[in-house]
């Protein structure tokens, strides 16, 4: 169970830190802006450096909090306000435990497993390298253009450490043990088939995890406060990367297209009063506060595309009850061969007098009726009963359905979009529990 002990006058303490931060801190910009500024950093606060949390016996000071502060305004785009620094104080503070949670459990790991977790610093100058060409500037401008925003290079080592070893531990104790079977896949695919008709939404989201940031009304007020800075300006992208848990944080917030009911209820209700280019405000939802920015909208496709392939008996419309009988039976041996799609023709070729061939992709409107009624019923893989046209009789199977206007799903794509949904939900949870049965102390 969490044992949290607020010494001393939080507020206080806390408003004296953000007060020394204004003063101090040029506007907020992102990183590639700020690798242009050329002025000199900032004075020192004149703050003395003392206690502000303590983590399972791990001690932040307030002049890591400060320095943390310093990163998400640089990093985030919210500009250093009366109004925002509040906000600014929590999320740097939050960061900052789960940060010291993060290498505590690693290093605990590290000892009862004898494994190394933990990034090497050779490993944090390869990321911090990444991070500065993301950025359009080199290592030494990056780190540069930080230091003159009053931002030390060990800073942002320490979270860059914390999140690359927390992340290697996830993917490592977790990744190998996660499955993404066919059937998830197959279901995922025909859910975006099947929603393809429906209304399309692109997105980007940040999500306020209520369980993180201390309940629903912290998470209300850091949403509000989010909103405000974004109107004002603070890019959408660099927001979400500090402040979002959603697995999309990454991508800064990018979900991409979503139908109409993939998302929350709330999200959605919200979602249908927006036109593109709105944001909406704190939307409540199960695990936090969702803030949705809609950049464009599609109405769904009415028809849908499948491909298909037969195998087929010719026969005349005055074929007779016998020919028509003897063409059944090579069809049926033909469907006992054949299991899927793939192994049609090759089934085919074994039974004279079959001929099997693809017949490619056409809209299902445009199918002659008997064969409208199976790509539209079939499962993709399944073979159909045998079908009776004036030109014989025919076995069919769809090998693929999709919407009209919108690509196949990619297997791949949605393999490592599950595999991430399921590795991001392991983690929060992780660090739930630390948080559960830690003893930490804000003062």
């Amino acid at each position: 169970m969490t044992r949290v002990r607020i010494v001393g006058g939080r507020a206080m303490r806390g408003w004296t830190l953000a007060a020394a931060l204004l003063a101090s801190a040029a506007p907020g910009v992102v990183v590639a802006q700020a690798a242009a500024a050329k002025a000199p950093a900032p004075a020192p606060s004149a703050l003395s450096e003392s206690v502000a949390a303590v983590v399972n016996d791990d001690i932040i000071s307030t002049y890591d909090l400060g320095q943390r502060m310093r990163l998400l305004i640089v990093s985030s785009g919210v500009q250093p306000t009366a109004e925002s620094l509040p906000q600014l104080q929590q999320e740097a503070l939050v960061s900052l435990v789960d940060q010291h949670l993060q290498l505590q459990e690693l290093r605990r790991v590290e000892r009862d497993q004898k494994i190394s977790l933990i990034a090497t610093d050779e490993e944090l100058e390869l990321e911090l390298a990444d991070l500065a060409k993301q950025n359009n500037t080199s290592k030494e401008q990056f780190l540069a253009a930080l230091a003159a925003r009053g931002v030390s290079a060990e800073t942002l080592r320490g979270q860059l450490r914390a999140q690359v070893s927390w992340q290697r531990w996830i993917r490592g104790r977790y990744g190998t043990r996660l499955r993404i079977g066919d059937d998830q896949i197959k279901a995922a695919q025909q859910r975006i088939v099947a929603a393809a008709s429906k209304p399309q939404y692109q997105i980007s989201e940040v999500l306020i995890d209520a369980s993180r940031v201390g309940g629903m009304d912290a998470a209300m007020s850091g949403g509000a406060q989010l909103v405000s800075e974004l109107q004002k300006g603070a890019p959408f992208p660099a927001v979400a990367r500090q402040f979002s848990a959603a697995p999309s944080a990454a991508a800064g917030g990018d979900a991409g297209w979503v139908s109409q009911g993939e998302l929350a209820p709330e999200v959605q209700a919200a979602l249908d009063q927006m036109r593109p280019g709105q944001l909406s405000q704190p939307i409540p939802v199960r695990d936090g506060v969702y803030l949705v920015f809609l950049r464009d909208k599609r109405a769904g496709s009415g028809g849908t595309l499948v491909n298909m392939k037969q195998a087929a008996v010719a026969l005349g419309a005055q074929a007779s009850a016998g020919d028509l009988e003897a063409a059944r039976v090579k069809l049926e041996r033909v469907r006992s061969a054949a299991t899927s799609c793939a192994d049609l023709e090759a089934a085919a070729a074994k039974v004279p007098g079959v001929v099997a061939g693809d017949l490619g992709e056409a809209e299902v409107a445009d199918l002659a009726p008997q064969f409208r009624d199976a790509a539209q019923t079939l499962p993709t893989g399944q073979l159909s009963q045998p079908i009776r046209t004036n030109a014989g009789l025919h076995l069919v199977v769809v090998c693929g359905k999709r919407a009209s206007g919108v690509e196949e799903a990619d297997r791949a794509q949605i393999e490592n979009r599950l595999f991430g949904q399921q590795l991001s939900m392991i983690s929060r949870r992780y660090m739930r529990d630390l948080r559960n049965s830690a003893a930490i102390e804000t003062r």
